[in-house]
């Protein structure tokens, strides 16, 4: 194959007079000088388009080429920077060490000057970290983020920093908690929020026991106040009714029942587990709401037969039972919010789970010093 032949802008321009001024046809004069036709007619239209900028020499864009050039560079130098701070979202705001250390993590994706640019820290710098020894506080951060993790993942993902700090702080690390929340952020453990939303009441009920509770949810004791309620929990199978009764003194549900109806036994069956795990007690209030199931003939009598005395909140006031509230909203929102049910049987399996296994003996409560309802009564006891 011949070398491909290359003419000069004056050559060509030439070329170009010799047809248009004058007047050689283009066959004839290709052949003069020993050109192909295509080539000739090429170098004439490129002339009439820009007699300006015609033929720029070898290796030589027209502006306009350059200025596509130019733009594609752009281009694809803001993807670069926009996919960088999509993957490392929230950096912006971090110290030098995190965005170092994801440079290092995603150089070998990106190039380091433009990471550098788009976290705004400066090349020189990222070398010489890359190069200096991890620093005491570094590595305590690495041995703590560790913990942290765990902390939240065997909270089942539902522990917020304080929870978690206190988690820490009993495996015998000292930090505080912002330094918690801080590896918290780095790596991206957020607790599922809590649903703000008061419940609707259906109704005034007649009354037929005084708020004796009057809010004062503290206890001295265990078996002093009990609070009880029942929520409803979706199952692809309909409704399940899931009743609770909860020791203030603690904050350990002391008694549960579940049922696929809401009648009077579903809180009679979940008063009497509480009876038979605590004992009978001597001097004993329970508060509860208007709900029919509560007002029932039958609830009251049973009531009457332990010697427990009947406490209930007025109606439309849901902040008279709130502590009840508060554990059922935590139930919905750290377990059951996520979940999707096939069965009832499937729903109260993780209901029994969440109270047996996570709320009772594991779950740090704030009103008892971040610590588990179980573990309270036995560091009382002791």
């Amino acid at each position: 194959m011949g070398t491909r032949r290359q003419f000069s802008r004056e050559f060509k321009l030439e070329a170009v007079r010799l047809v248009k001024d004058r007047g050689v046809s283009v066959p004839q004069a290709a052949k003069d000088l020993d050109v192909h036709e295509n080539v000739l007619r090429k170098w004439v239209r490129e002339l009439e388009v820009d007699p300006q900028q015609a033929f720029p020499g070898k290796g030589v864009m027209k502006p306009e080429q350059a200025e596509i050039e130019r733009l594609k560079k752009e281009v694809a130098k803001l993807r670069m920077e926009r996919d960088i701070l999509k993957k490392g979202r929230g950096l912006l705001c971090q110290g030098l060490t995190v965005k170092f250390e994801f440079v290092a993590k995603h150089r070998v994706a990106w190039p380091v000057n433009l990471m550098c640019e788009a976290l705004g820290v400066s090349r020189s710098g990222f070398y010489a970290w890359l190069v200096r020894p991890r620093s005491r506080r570094s590595r305590e951060d690495e041995v703590l983020g560790t913990h942290v993790r765990q902390s939240f993942v065997g909270s089942d993902r539902t522990y917020g920093s304080r929870r978690v700090w206190h988690d820490v702080l009993a495996l015998g690390h000292r930090c505080g908690l912002h330094r918690i929340e801080r590896l918290m952020r780095e790596q991206a453990l957020r607790a599922r929020p809590r649903r703000r939303g008061l419940p609707k009441d259906s109704g005034a009920r007649s009354a037929i026991a005084d708020n004796i509770l009057d809010r004062q949810f503290v206890a001295s004791a265990p078996n002093q106040k009990w609070v009880a309620d029942f929520t409803y929990i979706w199952t692809a199978e309909g409704w399940l009714y899931a009743a609770a009764v909860m020791d203030l003194y603690s904050r350990r549900i002391v008694g549960w029942s579940m049922h696929d109806s809401m009648t009077s036994q579903l809180v009679a069956d979940a008063l009497m587990m509480a009876v038979w795990r605590r004992g009978k007690p001597a001097a004993l209030l329970h508060h509860s709401d208007q709900g029919s199931q509560y007002t029932s003939e039958h609830f009251q009598e049973l009531l009457k037969e332990q010697g427990i005395t009947c406490s209930m909140s007025r109606a439309g006031e849901v902040w008279d039972n709130s502590a009840m509230e508060s554990f059922f909203s935590s139930l919905k929102t750290e377990r059951i919010a996520r979940k999707v049910y096939r069965s009832r049987e499937q729903a109260r399996a993780d209901v029994f789970d969440y109270i047996e296994r996570f709320y009772n003996p594991r779950r740090r409560h704030s009103t008892v010093g971040y610590v588990s309802p179980i573990d309270f009564e036995k560091a009382q006891e002791a």
